[in-house]
């Protein structure tokens, strides 16, 4: 049948409408599904101030929605730490930990009383009975040039030992500083922009910076919530290293032999261990430290079989290098995920922070590593080295 010149001109279009419809469609159910708040944790947090690094506003509080959780409330002390304990106040009766680190550490994306940072104080009491609290100076942004500068906070809050809380984007970003971000900087030049161009960058940069988020999301959360195991791996290996955004780690740090950027973030990190440790060392006070994997990595260690020039300890192993090397004491909570099965599950598969079942595991993997020996004020009971020996 010969076509028409109107079908020749008619077909193509009814095509592109039909492809506009689905594409909107599949984007307005997206966006439906996955939503978020514009509000965020930011918005208590002080980012601008180099001299101090990303702080907490004292006595202030924010909500959030991400797309993979519900609403949820942050509340910070007077001293802008997201901590249930008595601001300022130490139990004499208690030992006190102090932790600090960035996100994971802060508890971001779950409520306060879910996170590790509540249950792993209930989880060493019940060790040996002795009563230990834990001060959260956790923040966002937190990585290690923050750590440095706020290492005085750390210090006032008369630990009898700090746990510092790691990630691998802790030594990706080791040198961080927010008020100097230069992704933030772009944002603001585009959206400076005069005239008609400059409206539309503001509209979409205001609207997420992507027409089509909703979609994005759906197909990433199909591919990373729903694909198995080995399929999840498999695509995430496939992004080139350096990752698809800033705050992405990408996949450097799990290959056998580390490629040239991580040794640049590994030896920057070293630097700032060194000061920290310095000074917990000059007051007195004991440092450990410890990695808290990342979904991909846990997902690897999980399913026991890694691709041809990967490992999923190695970045875990050049931190207690250094770590040691300062004369930190150093724990590994890796090895507790090998029997975990699609451990990948304790995560939000978008966001990629641990889940509220992740932080009640994370919470009894540390408490096993702090209570096996390493540390003796925190040394378990024979029954308590039991229960612990049971794992999960």
């Amino acid at each position: 049948m010969k076509l028409s010149r109107r079908d020749w001109i008619l077909l193509p279009l009814l095509s592109l409408m039909t492809i506009a419809i689905m594409l909107g469609s599949t984007e307005i159910i997206g966006r439906k599904v996955f939503r978020e708040s514009k509000n965020t944790l930011n918005s208590c947090l002080v980012l601008t101030d180099s001299s101090t690094g990303v702080r907490g506003v004292p006595n202030s509080s924010c909500w959030e929605k991400i797309p993979e959780n519900e609403p949820m409330e942050y509340k910070f002390d007077c001293n802008g730490f997201r901590s249930d304990l008595p601001c300022g106040k130490k139990d004499p009766n208690s030992y006190r930990i102090v932790m600090t680190g960035s996100s994971i550490a802060l508890g971001e994306r779950v409520p306060n009383d879910k996170a590790f940072a509540s249950l792993l104080p209930r989880e060493l009491t019940d060790l040996d009975g002795r009563k230990v609290e834990l001060y959260n100076e956790g923040m966002g942004f937190g990585f290690a040039r923050n750590i440095e500068l706020r290492f005085p906070a750390v210090l006032a809050a008369k630990p009898d030992l700090i746990l510092w809380i790691l990630t691998p984007l802790d030594i990706k970003l080791a040198d961080y500083s927010y008020a100097e971000n230069p992704f933030q900087k772009a944002i603001d030049a585009t959206t400076a922009t005069p005239g008609l161009m400059g409206i539309i960058k503001t509209f979409v940069h205001a609207h997420g910076g992507n027409p089509l988020r909703g979609t994005a999301m759906t197909l990433r959360h199909l591919i990373y919530a729903h694909a198995s195991q080995d399929r999840y791996i498999q695509v995430y290996l496939s992004v080139p290293d350096g990752g698809s955004g800033f705050f992405d780690t990408g996949a450097g740090y799990l290959k056998h032999d580390l490629p040239a950027n991580w040794k640049g973030y590994l030896n920057k990190f070293d630097r700032y261990a060194a000061v920290v440790e310095g000074q917990a060392e000059a007051a007195g006070i004991p440092l450990v430290a410890l990695m808290i994997p990342a979904r991909p990595q846990v997902a690897m260690i999980s399913s026991g079989e890694y691709p041809p020039g990967y490992d999923p300890y190695i970045i875990d192993r050049e931190a207690r290098k250094i770590m040691e090397s300062h004369g930190a004491t150093y724990l590994s909570i890796l090895p507790d995920f090998e029997k975990l099965p699609n451990a990948e599950r304790y995560y939000y598969a978008i966001d990629g922070h641990p889940d509220p079942e992740g932080h009640a595991v994370l919470a009894e993997f540390i408490a096993k590593e702090m209570g096996n020996g390493a540390i003796p004020q925190l040394r378990a009971s024979g029954r308590s080295q039991l229960a612990l020996a049971g794992g999960r």
